[in-house]
């Protein structure tokens, strides 16, 4: 790459890392805002809430990296082209594939890294992202006492704790336990708190008493310092993880096993799955021919590119909007896959048959429409 290639990369590489970061941090504002209930509800820790939302956000970079790329190229290329930069590697002798040569690498670069997040780091971060989800969901443990509140945190369970301090500690505990044959059984303690022993979860309740009826109606009435409830009995072992579409590998969405209740019913879904990962990186290169044919493509002009770069930012929403339509349905019908690479690919193609067209021989509106584009006739020449 020559020296006036790097310098152009450059002039487009920084905005990009830029609008990247912003949409990122957008993103994870989002993803924040949507995960509260993990602290709130499942009173998980911080760092189980930050590892779920980072552990998102590979998704997010599918929809990120492009809109990043074209909003990037909006702002350098319409700089570029305001400060005649871009006039004067014309008239250097270069070329307009050379001048545009560095945007296409950087947006393939884009594009071979959204490739590279589809198809191995989404699926891992998902199902790290999943398995969190999970235990966080299953925690008896956290889910055992609301301050002030009776609780049901599984069949045959009442517990109510006034408060719980900042050790995990629990005061002013109260249980009431119910076997399978109605047996019941309280439990009053000052103090309490869940361990775990062999990674099976205890409650350790201190300073007090239980009582319970026999079989022939005598109260039983007992006391005690110190005494460990097993709550092993009362977590469903029933629940699995299940991973979904967007947890899985490439091979797996193409290659289901169909002997799996969830891989036959979702067949469909999972080759559109499958289908988006490969199709969705070609946007990046998609909206980088936009950019380019909204400033690059306009040749110069002293008024600027403001009404190209609306327009084209507008087309190129519009473009992504149905390409997620598109993907909807595919789940319904697999013919519409196809359409899945149809739509990024001929949007790069007008965008680069745009930038590659003489800018006379194009005439207002029909310029946006390739096969309504005409040369002009000679002059003296009759239409």
């Amino acid at each position: 790459m020559r020296l006036i290639e790097r310098y152009l990369f450059g002039q487009l590489l920084w905005p990009t890392l830029l609008a990247t970061a912003a949409l990122a941090a957008v993103g994870l504002l989002s993803q924040s805002l949507g995960q509260l209930d993990i602290i709130i509800e499942q009173r998980q820790s911080a760092w189980i809430y930050l590892q779920i939302i980072l552990l998102a956000m590979p998704q997010l970079a599918n929809l990120i990296i492009p809109i990043a790329v074209l909003v990037a190229a909006f702002v350098a290329l319409n700089k570029l082209q305001g400060d005649q930069e871009l006039v004067v590697c014309y008239a250097g002798g270069m070329s307009r594939w050379r001048v545009i040569s560095p945007a296409v690498k950087l947006a393939t670069l884009a594009m071979l890294t959204c490739l590279v997040i589809n198809l191995w780091v989404q699926p891992a971060a998902y199902r790290e992202y999943r398995k969190l989800i999970f235990q966080a969901k299953t925690d008896l443990a956290a889910m055992l006492v609301v301050e002030g509140q009776f609780t049901d945190p599984a069949p045959r369970l009442t517990v109510y704790g006034q408060t719980v301090d900042s050790n995990g500690a629990i005061h002013n505990l109260f249980i009431h336990q119910m076997t399978e044959d109605g047996q019941a059984t309280t439990y009053t303690a000052k103090e309490g708190q869940v361990l775990f022993k062999n990674g099976a979860p205890l409650l350790l309740m201190r300073h007090g008493s239980t009582q319970e009826f026999s079989e022939r109606g005598v109260l039983n009435y007992l006391t005690f310092d110190e005494y460990a409830l097993d709550l092993k009995p009362y977590l469903n072992s029933n629940e699995s993880i299940r991973f979904k579409a967007s947890d899985r590998y490439l091979h797996e969405l193409f290659y289901p096993d169909l002997s799996q209740e969830y891989e036959k019913k979702n067949r469909k879904r999972m080759l559109a799955e499958g289908n988006s990962r490969l199709a969705s990186p070609l946007y990046a290169l998609a909206f980088m021919a936009m950019a380019l044919a909204a400033v690059v493509g306009a040749g110069f002009n002293r008024m600027g590119y403001g009404r190209r770069i609306a327009l084209i930012g507008a087309a190129a929403a519009l473009v992504r909007i149905i390409g997620f339509a598109v993907q909807a349905a595919c789940e319904d019908n697999v013919a519409f896959n196809v359409l899945q690479y149809s739509i990024p690919l001929g949007a790069m193609l007008w965008g680069f048959d745009q930038v590659f067209r003489p800018v006379e021989s194009r005439h207002g509106w029909q310029a946006w429409i390739p096969f309504m584009r005409m040369p002009r006739p000679p002059i003296g020449v009759a239409a």
